[in-house]
């Protein structure tokens, strides 16, 4: 039995006591809800295709609409591990930008006589910003279309935009709404999400890949589990994690699971592969934990392995950990290799609902090391599982 399993076989009763009633199986659970999130897109997708057409999304060639992926944290990483996939297959400009910029700096990115579809994420749908953002743009940009996608029915983000011509809200599966602090499933679905709307015109073309990412994550989580549990043990207090393209979105969600999940005992950094030699590299040492998500690329993966080799020589490393999307031949590079089974030929653009298991499983287990309570890991209120209510100025 592996780590992971034997958190979810403890009693009802230890889970309570220790924290651990909802994040060990919103972690685990996450490969089974995906084919659920496939489903509630195709129940979704005639809606989708209709209200983009709206939007001016004809699919006949490049668009001219300027798509903004909205979120905050974790929901606005979610934005950004979609947004090369969404502008490649969309054929138009995709952009990922926090609601937390657009709430004091909209006037300056939106430029007059342009169209627009905001695409938001939101797991509660009740942040003070989110729901102000979308206030703000229908008062003073009515022409802006929306698609707001949250994981909680209730929440004001999907019960303001019902009635709303220029609004399509969609919630997600009961699955993605997770109740522990940390959000995990809500972000892997989320994705999976973005990714059926990048093939909206020909599904049946994502769903193969689909069932690779079911299968590497079933295969990714056991091992990542252990190794996870054997990081922990080692009580890092600064770790840092890169990738190039999509994967250094996966890095980023990454370094915020463990941060918060330790409630900042663990120091975290991202940066990408070739960014970290541009001065952020002066902040690790040989007491760093030091996280890769390797390329499938060669071309990318050259620079990767270039910077793991480089950081061995320079001993600022106590450990360095490969999270690959193929199979992977140990070298020298690292002390550790983690690579899911099966996933050979998986675009990186595609891999972050399944690398991204290793940094939630090494937040959980890091947080148990530091005898905090990963369903609410912050002892003392600093952060919460829905942002306390931030006073709008207009």
């Amino acid at each position: 039995m592996n780590e992971l399993s034997q958190l979810l076989e403890l009693p009802e009763a230890e889970k309570a006591k220790r924290g651990l009633v909802h994040t060990p199986a919103e972690i685990a659970h996450q490969p089974d809800t995906w084919g659920k999130t496939f489903e509630l897109f195709l129940s979704e997708r005639e809606n989708i295709q209709k209200f983009l057409s709206d939007a001016g999304m004809t699919g006949a060639g490049p668009s001219e609409v300027i798509v903004y992926l909205v979120g905050a944290g974790t929901s606005d990483y979610t934005g950004r591990a979609i947004s090369c996939l969404l502008r490649k297959r969309w054929q138009c400009e995709v952009i990922a930008v926090p609601s937390t910029d657009l709430l004091t700096q909209m006037e300056q990115m939106i430029l007059p006589g342009r169209k627009y579809l905001w695409i938001s994420f939101s797991r509660s749908g009740d942040s003070s910003e989110g729901v102000a953002v979308l206030e703000k743009a229908r008062e003073r940009y009515p022409d802006i279309y929306h698609i707001v996608i949250s994981s909680n029915p209730n929440g004001r983000m999907l019960k303001d935009s019902a009635g709303d011509s220029k609004t399509l809200g969609i919630c997600m599966i009961d699955e993605a709404n997770d109740r522990g602090l940390a959000m995990t499933s809500s972000f892997s679905n989320m994705v999976i999400f973005g990714q059926c709307m990048s093939h909206i015109k020909n599904i049946d073309g994502y769903e193969p890949v689909l069932r690779k990412l079911v299968a590497a994550g079933k295969s990714l989580l056991p091992r990542a589990a252990d190794c996870a549990v054997s990081v922990a043990k080692q009580g890092y207090t600064k770790a840092c994690f890169v990738g190039s393209g999509t994967l250094r979105e996966v890095a980023r969600e990454s370094a915020l699971k463990l941060l918060e999940m330790t409630a900042g005992k663990t120091l975290t950094m991202t940066e990408s592969a070739l960014g970290l030699r541009h001065g952020p590299m002066a902040a690790l040492d040989n007491q760093s934990l030091f996280v890769c998500f390797l390329s499938g690329d060669k071309g990318v993966q050259g620079y990767e392995r270039d910077l793991l080799r480089e950081i061995g020589a320079k001993k600022i490393a106590r450990r360095r950990i490969v999270v690959g999307g193929g199979e992977l031949t140990a070298d020298s590079y690292a002390e550790d290799y983690l690579s899911p089974a099966g996933v050979t030929g998986i675009a990186d653009e595609y891999r972050a609902p399944v690398d991204v298991i290793f940094g939630q499983l090494l937040g959980l287990f890091s947080s148990i090391q530091w005898k905090l309570m990963p369903d609410s890991p912050s002892p003392d209120g600093v952060i919460t599982r829905v942002i306390e209510k931030v006073h709008i100025y207009s």
